[in-house]
């Protein structure tokens, strides 16, 4: 006796759903639980040591003495366009998977470890002419005040009225926020003028962001 149109759609239903279930335990056991998961950190990151630049007995060593002198590149014949070199892709080049499972993005672990935050209030990717221009962001700071994103992007999202944007060079560390319903927290930054770090509780990441006012 031949099996039924209606019993062989509920077999392959059920595979195709033990398969997904499968799978997806496959991924939650390559992904590390002291990230995410909804851990909320008690506190933003500490300031960054300041780097200090070199002392001036350390300019102008003797090993350095009696190398040949760098010449100036020659400048191209009038009327002839230069080469260009390509330009540096953006974003940084930092591994911040620092452990097996954790993401290759600014993280927080478990104990409230603030990775990645380390470039020092001399960062000019980071960097404002105005810092502030758009005033304070008075909604909650920090733990205690947690918000659901309400709709918009790495540009301009939104929460409860308040209005804020990524910065540009944190774009690529935004690529899996659901801006219609992550929710997240905002920290202070306290190296770089201007701008806040947004935590987002599913994934553990942080971002930095711009307050643009509110509605």
């Amino acid at each position: 006796m031949k099996p039924s149109f209606g019993i062989l759609t509920v077999l392959l239903l059920s595979s195709a759903a033990v398969f997904a279930q499968e799978r997806g335990g496959e991924q939650e056991k390559g992904r590390s639980r002291d990230v995410g998961n909804g851990h909320i950190p008690s506190h933003g990151p500490p300031p960054a040591p300041r780097q200090q630049s070199a002392r001036p007995e350390q300019q102008g060593r003797p090993e350095q003495q009696g190398r040949p002198e760098q010449r100036r590149p020659e400048q191209p014949p009038r009327g002839q366009e230069p080469v260009r070199t390509q330009e540096p892709a953006r974003g940084p080049a930092h591994n911040y998977a620092d452990r097996p499972g954790h993401p290759e993005a600014p993280h927080v672990h478990s104990n409230n470890e603030w990775v990645g935050h380390d470039s020092g209030r001399d960062d000019p990717h980071y960097h404002l002419d105005h810092p502030w221009e758009h005033g304070r962001f008075n909604g909650g700071i920090g733990r205690g005040h947690v918000f659901r994103l309400g709709g918009g992007g790495r540009d301009r999202f939104w929460f409860n009225g308040f209005y804020f944007s990524v910065a540009p060079y944190d774009y690529d560390y935004t690529g899996d926020w659901l801006w219609d319903r992550d929710q997240i927290l905002i920290y202070d930054d306290p190296d770089h003028p201007g701008w806040y770090l947004a935590y987002n509780v599913r994934l553990g990441t942080y971002v930095h962001v711009m307050y643009l006012g509110n509605g």
